[in-house]
């Protein structure tokens, strides 16, 4: 999963970027608000971790016009500004959650799964389709009986296809969902990832459609 993080302080930039790594999503950090504008055209993210006290253009100014642009992209706006006033402003200008600075890593990763089940439909932290559960927070993937614990990268992956069901992901869609801009994408990644998840859960697990991409059943 593509993460945008809008974070102009370096120490919690790196720290941030780090745990998102850890934790099989791809990161990528822009420092002001003029980049994360020019970046948000792109559509190319599935959460946005944004601080308001940005160089530039504010927090609140990029929210504000990425919902102006009709962008649904979930929004975790992440500031020193404790206030009630300020959380008010954040979350009318279009915020899904607001997280106060200091907080811990673990929250945030909690608040990334929450607001990526709202954007799955997912009620908790597992998400299925058919025979597969995987569970979003131990990584542990279930289908058919067969349970077992993927890497981060197999993760990152089969979540990707179970965001959307049914539907046929390419190599490039996938490959944009487990690589950062700044990472370079071996020629057959995905390939490996998914013979490796198919070791672990059964060959039927992801189906491929020849020459198009794979998918999930729905």
């Amino acid at each position: 999963m593509r993460v945008l993080l809008v974070e102009d302080d370096e120490m919690i930039g790196e720290a941030v970027v780090q745990a998102l790594k850890d934790a099989a999503y791809a990161p990528d950090w822009v420092r002001d608000g003029e980049a994360a504008t020019g970046a948000l055209l792109g559509r190319e993210h599935d959460v946005v971790l944004l601080d308001l006290n940005l160089p530039g253009r504010n927090g609140v100014v990029v929210l504000r016009s990425l919902r102006a642009g009709r962008s649904k992209v979930p929004v975790i706006i992440l500031t020193a500004r404790d206030g009630v006033e300020d959380r008010i402003v954040g979350l009318d200008a279009g915020a899904d959650d607001y997280l106060v600075k200091p907080f811990e890593i673990g929250e945030l990763l909690a608040r990334l799964r929450a607001v990526t089940r709202r954007l799955g439909e997912h009620r908790d932290s597992t998400m299925s389709s058919g025979n597969l559960t995987v569970d979003a927070a131990t990584h542990i993937a279930t289908y058919e009986g067969r349970e077992s614990r993927l890497t981060s990268r197999e993760f990152a992956l089969l979540s990707a296809l179970l965001m959307r069901p049914g539907t046929v992901l390419s190599r490039e869609q996938l490959e944009k969902k487990l690589y950062a801009w700044e990472e370079r994408a071996e020629s057959n990644t995905v390939e490996v990832l998914i013979h490796g998840i198919r070791k672990k859960l059964g060959t039927s697990v992801i189906r491929n459609v020849r020459g198009v991409g794979w998918l999930v059943d729905k």
